[in-house]
């Protein structure tokens, strides 16, 4: 059974929501994100997002933009990346799922992404540029693999939503807001009818990103959502901690509460 379906079902069985933390791969090194996953695990996180650096994240705000640029100035690789990922798998059972976008695993070669995904231990993909329409461009790789590609689904998918959660598997990151990535101050209300929406389509659990930032946030979601993906707010604060990731696990410890 793929992790990610083995932690939800674990928490579901405690009757617990999914806290999904994003970290930068790379940022501010691959040995660096070594020790962040292994933390964030510690911190009760049993499903980890790990952003693949691209020069240019369409999907991304200003946090994530500036950390996918350190981890690249730093000399970031994807075959070490893979290789440290490799490492992690040694010692942890946590879930995975890197967020890639297209033009990435395109340059990397589709087969050998995919195989080297496998290999390395990820039970799942993000690709945020790669329309439903174009998922023939992997997904044929990824069947034969125990790799879940996530889909994502925003209100304005309208009448494609119920063929987009058609097939899901692992989870569906519904995105809460219009725009890039980045902690906000408000969500359009539209989100919680448009959530329990998906819910009625699939037994997929549905967790949702883009805007969250803290306990309130979450508190907000807690009731409709499966579980709730945070990212800028942790990259910034690991940017903000110069190595010193113990105030970023209160943090964590504080949202999982």
């Amino acid at each position: 059974m793929n992790r990610i379906d083995q932690k939800f079902e674990m928490m579901k069985s405690k009757g617990e929501k999914a806290f999904i933390p994003y970290v930068c791969g790379g940022d501010p090194s691959l040995s660096e994100t070594e020790e962040i996953i292994y933390m964030l695990e510690d911190a009760g996180c049993h499903i980890i997002e790990v952003g693949i650096p691209f020069s240019d994240p369409l999907a991304d705000g200003p946090v994530i933009q500036a950390a996918s640029s350190r981890a690249i100035e730093n000399g970031f690789k994807l075959d070490k990346f893979f290789e440290t990922v490799k490492n992690i798998r040694k010692k942890s059972d946590v879930a995975l799922v890197a967020m890639v976008y297209y033009s990435t695993i395109f340059g990397y070669g589709k087969e050998k992404f995919i195989k080297n995904c496998e290999n390395a231990g990820f039970d799942g993909i993000i690709v945020p540029d790669l329309p439903y329409e174009e998922y023939d461009e992997i997904s044929s790789l990824i069947e034969s693999t125990s790799i879940y590609c996530i889909p994502l689904i925003a209100i304005t998918s309208g009448e494609r939503m119920p063929m987009l959660v058609k097939n899901a598997k692992g989870f569906i990151y519904c995105v809460s807001s219009l725009g890039v990535t980045g902690e906000r101050k408000t969500f359009d209300k539209r989100i919680f009818s448009f959530i329990n929406k998906i819910k009625e389509q699939t037994d997929t659990p549905v967790c949702v990103g883009f805007g969250i930032s803290k306990k309130e946030d979450v508190e907000m979601f807690e009731k409709d959502a499966d579980g709730v993906i945070i990212g800028s707010a942790i990259v910034r604060k690991i940017f903000e901690s110069n190595g010193n990731l113990e105030n970023v696990k209160t943090f964590i410890k504080e949202i999982n509460q």
